[in-house]
């Protein structure tokens, strides 16, 4: 499939069904006690590990998401394995990416608080691309300008007001915009 083709919505059920079925068994053998919700939000398949009480689901998360970006990784490759074609899946557990979302929404405010106050261009830490595309979307709702400038894995976001930017330039690179 075309990287610009639009997936149907049965193709993209079909990509959070298989999903599924991969983390139901991951974990059973982990032997971890969980629900699986499936969606699909933003054009994109979703698939959530749900609690049911406060045990070891949490370790599925591990420090800074590490392991939830992992089983997302492993489960986009399983969903690849079965279709033939790559996955723009989000995994979940237990609300960890809700919380992170919202924890960049409120970096990227500060960040255009300090713009919108100084006139002066506000770089931020680097971060993985989830991270970045989450911080472009805000800028652009709110009306300003950002960029990643660097290299993986110190590529970091730049916020701008919109008269401090080139024309040429584009406020999303296009390797943000696909994760």
């Amino acid at each position: 499939m075309a990287q610009d083709d639009e997936k149907t919505i049965d193709q993209l059920n079909e990509e959070a069904d298989i999903a599924a079925d991969y983390l139901e068994g991951l974990l059973d053998i982990a032997d971890y006690e969980g629900d699986i919700e499936m969606g699909v939000r933003n054009n994109r398949p979703t698939v959530q590990i749900v609690a049911d009480d406060d045990t070891d689901i949490k370790h599925l998360i591990g420090r800074n998401g590490e392991v939830v970006d992992a089983l997302q990784q492993l489960t986009r490759l399983a969903v690849q394995q079965k279709t033939g074609e790559r996955s723009h899946l989000i995994v979940d557990v237990d609300g960890f990416l809700k919380r992170k979302r919202q924890r960049l929404r409120d970096l990227a405010l500060d960040a255009i608080d300090e713009v919108k106050e100084t006139g002066d261009p506000v770089d931020l830490k680097p971060m993985n691309s989830f991270e970045r595309k989450v911080i472009h979307d805000v800028v652009r709702e709110e009306g300003l300008k950002s960029r990643s400038h660097g290299e993986e894995p110190r590529r970091y976001v730049t916020v701008y007001l919109k008269a401090n930017v080139d024309a040429a330039d584009e406020d999303v690179d296009i390797e943000d915009e696909q994760e």
